[in-house]
């Protein structure tokens, strides 16, 4: 079984360590670096332990013959592109559980028509999380608004949306919203 541990940890931006302390009970760098590499039998619990300490679902982490990869061509920093030092490839992810997608008809904000979000579902008590970004609010009758979440008071969230001229909203907090964590934006030729 190949797996996509690396590709799926460099994606998110984490290191070794990262994803030790964050699995569940915690290990080492070491023990992570050997499952990755496949030095090491990753067997399901590891596999299950760490989709957890990265915050995908176990499915993410193998790879299977037809999955995809984007072969990495370069690396653009402050000082121009490069090319990478060693080869790499970066998994396509699959959308987590619990993600909903916008698409954007015109262009709002920073946004672009043609754009599409994926905005992850957060319930109640997590949406204090998601202050100054941009989120999904259902309403009633199957209605939303979007916008940048300013405030959240008691049973209460302040919205400003991202139409030019619009004014914050005052809304009671929903059962959830949903937090922007993915932009996918097709460029024009």
């Amino acid at each position: 079984m190949i797996n996509s541990i690396r590709a799926v940890r460099r994606t998110k931006r984490m290191t070794l360590d990262d994803v030790a302390s964050r699995c569940d009970p915690p290990t080492t760098a070491q023990t992570i670096g050997r499952l990755e590499t496949g030095t090491r039998t990753l067997s399901l619990d590891w596999l299950n332990r760490i989709a957890k300490a990265l915050g995908v679902e176990p499915r993410d982490l193998v790879q299977m013959p037809d999955d995809e990869e984007l072969s990495l061509a370069a690396i653009i920093g402050h000082d121009g592109a490069h090319a990478p030092t060693r080869v790499e490839s970066i998994a396509l992810l699959r959308p987590e559980t619990g993600t909903v997608a916008v698409r954007f008809a015109a262009s709002v904000g920073d946004y672009r028509g043609g754009d599409i979000l994926w905005c992850r579902k957060l319930a109640r008590n997590a949406i204090g999380t998601a202050l100054n970004r941009d989120i999904l609010v259902p309403r009633p009758a199957g209605r939303y608004l979007f916008g940048r979440l300013l405030a959240v008071d008691g049973d209460k969230l302040q919205l400003l949306p991202l139409i030019d001229g619009a004014r914050q909203q005052v809304l009671t907090i929903p059962e959830w919203v949903a937090v922007t964590t993915r932009l996918v934006r097709t460029l024009g030729a």
